[in-house]
């Protein structure tokens, strides 16, 4: 798939801002979070192979969620329709900097993301330095609208290394479709601002990503969004199946053109999801999630925090991790992962990149 790039730009420049974003990377490997690495990743193995769970070592990657709160109405996601059954609030700064203590030292990548806008927390650049000051790999995922010149300054002054950019359509009407009460002047204004300041202050972060989620209102500006990026200058675009919460019974959201929808028609005529559900899932031995409020999760899916570990204001994240609700969860997984609610609708791998 990497020829898809041709498109976009020369394979020689593709090739160029890919590995540099690779060096970003891996420049903030140590000893010990390589061992940490390999400890997750046998455990992970034994795991599938006795099909009882073995977790050794601690997080290699950590969501940290800033805000539930949300300036947009997206329709299938819980912050934009005000559906949470957990509280909203706010991460503050002393309660993340207690589990960025636990686990920096063998954490290889921490994304300030999971519901809500990140840049409505008044904290999230002081967050994002102190992680990338302890030779950790930020990322963060915004709606842009809050990308204003104070913000899109700081977020080069304090390090982010990758800046994933929501965008969804190539025109205002279409955009709008989804992004309820959104403006994509303002998702363009405040990319051209993160990337004015990435060249004035002469750094090589952030990796700047367009990513286009594709339904069915848009997805006939695919190629436009493309040329879009390409005039921009930004880094890279990734085109995203949407998750469709009743995909069975609503289908005006699923695109037409199979290649971006995680969901297929099956034998009945029913849509059903394209990818078989195996028992095993990586993302549940090395990336855990915690919420505004300290809650830790197996992973994003967990919207609602349902199948929550524990908190880690309480327990400790490591321990929360490893505990026996932890444990009985993983084991459910790789026994008949089906009967999960949260993973009914799980599509690893789903991202189209070009």
């Amino acid at each position: 798939m990497y020829d898809d790039y041709l498109n976009f730009a020369s394979k020689k420049i593709m090739t160029k801002l890919y590995f540099r974003d690779e060096f970003l990377w891996m420049k903030k490997l140590t000893i010990r979070k390589l061992f940490n690495a390999a400890l997750v990743k046998v455990s992970y193995h034994l795991s599938g192979f006795t099909g009882r769970v073995i977790h050794w070592g601690k997080p290699l990657s950590l969501a940290i969620e800033p805000t539930t709160s949300c300036n947009l109405r997206c329709p299938e996601c819980p912050s934009g329709l005000r559906s949470f059954s957990r509280p909203t609030g706010m991460l503050g700064l002393e309660k993340y900097q207690q589990w960025l203590e636990e686990t920096h030292a063998q954490l290889l990548y921490l994304i300030f993301y999971f519901q809500g806008e990140p840049f409505l927390n008044p904290q999230l650049l002081p967050m994002i330095r102190q992680a990338s000051d302890k030779g950790i790999y930020t990322a963060t995922s915004t709606n842009a609208h809050y990308l204003d010149d104070t913000n899109a300054r700081g977020i080069v002054e304090a390090g982010l290394d990758r800046l994933i950019i929501s965008i969804d359509g190539t025109s205002q009407d279409t955009y709008e479709q989804y992004r309820i009460g959104g403006r994509l002047d303002k998702v363009i204004t405040g990319t051209k601002r993160v990337l004015h300041w990435r060249k004035q202050l002469k750094k090589a972060h952030p990796y700047v990503m367009l990513q286009f989620l594709v339904v069915r209102p848009n997805e006939h500006q695919i190629e436009e969004a493309k040329a879009l990026a390409k005039s921009l200058g930004v880094d890279r675009i990734v085109f995203k199946s949407a998750q469709i919460y009743d995909y069975q019974n609503d289908q005006s959201l699923i695109p037409k053109q199979e290649k971006y929808s995680r969901y297929k028609k099956g034998a009945s005529g029913k849509y059903e999801l394209k990818h078989q559900m195996r028992n095993h899932c990586w993302r549940l031995w090395h990336a855990p999630v915690i919420t505004w409020d300290g809650r830790l999760l197996a992973c994003c899916f967990d919207k609602d925090a349902d199948y929550a570990f524990g908190k880690v204001a309480e327990e400790g994240l490591v321990a929360n991790w490893k505990n026996k609700k932890a444990d009985a969860f993983k084991q459910q997984v790789l026994k008949d992962r089906q009967q999960i609610s949260i993973c009914k609708n799980c599509t690893e791998g789903a991202k189209v990149w070009l």
